[in-house]
């Protein structure tokens, strides 16, 4: 599918992963709309991507969903290309010496990862079904989201974002399936250690521990790479309802 003269919408995108998938799918001609909580557009400010339309919403409200997609008005090019990357991640096992895991903590990960990835995959699905079909296939677009090589391999203390990103591989070809229909293909990419802003505030010995567990390449997965696999899932037309890992064959240990 070409994604010039498109609409596409990307969650989390003041910054990381979200950031580079917004950039990348501007240079290849789409009109971006970026969904994001307003503290990290805040702190993104000039370093937000130049041609991306950055607005204020919670990926787990329908209002805020609706009305971020409301705001683009009826004279913007189709939306063809939906990429869910907005996510938190909070560590703690399920019961250490201070007692079992915060309830809380579970409940919001899980809400924020899984459902709010749901609720912009049914919301803008619904506004693609309408839409005239790109190819003699039928195709009207295309969802990604993002999992973790966490969903198969969750580490100690992950429990609440291991399911919350299992959740979302197990969701990937009941989706596709659902949509299938209206020609809306879903994928999702399950990304190992990648060097986002979350990576960056931690110790330069546990980061360089990370990279020397990859296979190969050694080292952390880029951003831009994350972004580069957006864009080729886009243009492949025949790949559906796949979980592809992007991980440089790590396999994550217990710690």
């Amino acid at each position: 599918m070409d994604m010039s003269g498109t609409s596409a919408v990307v969650t989390g995108a003041a910054s990381g992963l979200g950031a580079a998938v917004a950039r990348r799918l501007v240079e290849q001609g789409a009109s971006v709309l970026g969904l994001d909580v307003p503290h990290s557009i805040e702190r993104a400010g000039t370093t937000a991507p130049d041609g991306v339309t950055l607005v204020a919403a919670d990926v787990t409200s329908e209002a805020d969903v609706l009305a971020a997609l409301d705001s683009v008005g009826d004279s913007a090019p189709p939306l063809r290309v939906v990429v869910n990357c907005a996510g938190v991640g909070w560590a703690g096992r399920i019961v250490s010496k201070n007692g079992p895991h915060d309830l809380e903590i579970f409940r919001t990960v899980m809400t924020v990862n899984l459902l709010g990835t749901f609720n912009v995959m049914r919301l803008t699905a619904d506004r693609m079904r309408l839409l005239d079909p790109v190819d003699e296939n039928g195709q009207r677009g295309l969802i990604v989201n993002t999992a973790s090589v966490a969903a198969f391999e969750g580490q100690v203390g992950q429990a609440a974002y291991s399911a919350s990103k299992g959740g979302i591989h197990a969701m990937t070809i009941t989706a596709a399936r659902d949509l299938a229909q209206y020609g809306i293909r879903v994928n999702t990419i399950a990304p190992g250690t990648v060097d986002t802003p979350m990576l960056a505030a931690m110790d330069a010995g546990y980061r360089a521990a990370l990279a020397s567990s990859v296979p190969f390449p050694a080292r952390l997965g880029r951003p831009d790479e994350f972004a580069q696999l957006v864009q080729m899932l886009v243009e492949h037309d025949y790949i559906n309802g796949e979980t592809t890992r992007m991980d440089g064959a790590v396999r994550m240990a217990p710690r």
